[in-house]
């Protein structure tokens, strides 16, 4: 029996390989249709998608499906939205993409 939530995330995890030229256009490939897709980058090789049901997720999980590449694995994590809230973020220093603007807001570039 499928439940029908209501604002879902879909996390999803992706490892490819990029040593040859051919497998690095296939993650360049794969990374631009999900972008293309609405997924935005949490972080490296980790993209994240709201969908307002499991219905509008189950759609985007098929496309994933067929972008998905020869080589590497994907994983597909379905959440409710107040599951993505409860996340507990844990950092170490700042990268070198992150900035500290003068009134102590960050900006992520």
């Amino acid at each position: 029996m499928s439940r029908d939530y209501k604002n879902m995330r879909l996390v999803v995890l992706f490892d490819m390989p990029v040593e040859t030229d051919s497998q690095r256009r296939e993650y360049v490939h794969f990374r631009k249709a999900i972008m293309d897709d609405g997924f935005m980058m949490l972080q490296f090789s980790v993209y994240t998608r709201y969908c307002a049901n499991t219905s509008s997720a189950d759609v985007h999980i098929k496309r994933i499906k067929d972008f998905k590449p020869k080589y590497g694995n994907i994983r597909i994590l379905k959440i409710t939205e107040n599951q993505f809230e409860d996340m507990i973020m844990v950092t170490g220093e700042r990268s070198e993409q992150e900035i500290v603007n003068n009134d102590d807001q960050l900006v992520v570039i």
